[in-house]
């Protein structure tokens, strides 16, 4: 069974931030696979589905960022969901806008969500998608991810969505090493 995670803030006002890259993926994905997360639970919304006869989880925690360990882990407990097959999409500040890379067993970075879930999990061996936001060093990191994206920022990211969901896709068919090769090229 795979779990795949989008990162993000629950709320109307969190709606298109920066921050917010793993629901928008997560979103975009089941929308053009005719799904939607249809069950609340562990303190997040979720689908529960089979792809290439394989179960697969997707969800959005809604503890906010920053406890995004505890939804994450109810459900990989619920399900007995092993920590290999569980893929994180974040966004990422230290990536230029629209810049995507595959990892697993990385740091947090500094991001908060991903610090919590290391926490909650006793481990960072799970995979991620981070999808790079840039960083703008003139406001401060927390107004900067919670901002939306501007006409500009929204175009270079919908060529970088389409990747994701390519990504997604072949994240149900390939090694992860063969993945990160395939997507992690300069």
């Amino acid at each position: 069974m795979k779990l795949i995670v989008g990162l993000g803030n629950p709320g109307k006002e969190y709606e298109n931030t920066r921050h917010n890259i793993g629901f928008n993926v997560i979103d975009l994905y089941l929308k053009k696979n005719n799904l939607k997360l249809d069950k609340e639970k562990f303190n997040g919304k979720y689908l529960k589905t089979n792809i290439n006869n394989e179960e697969v989880i997707f969800l959005e925690p809604q503890t906010y960022m920053n406890l995004s360990g505890d939804s994450v882990l109810k459900i990989m407990n619920f399900y007995k969901i092993n920590i290999e097959d569980i893929l994180i999409i974040q966004d990422d500040l230290d990536l230029d806008l629209g810049k995507i890379k595959l990892k697993e067993k990385s740091s947090s970075g500094g991001h908060n969500g991903i610090k919590d879930i290391e926490q909650k999990l006793g481990s960072n061996s799970f995979k991620r998608l981070k999808i790079g936001i840039s960083n703008n060093k003139l406001i401060d990191t927390k107004d900067y991810v919670l901002g939306k994206f501007n006409k500009e920022e929204k175009e270079i990211l919908e060529k970088s969505y389409k990747k994701c969901l390519n990504i997604i896709d072949d994240f149900f068919k390939m090694n992860f090493n063969l993945l990160m090769g395939k997507y992690n090229k300069r």
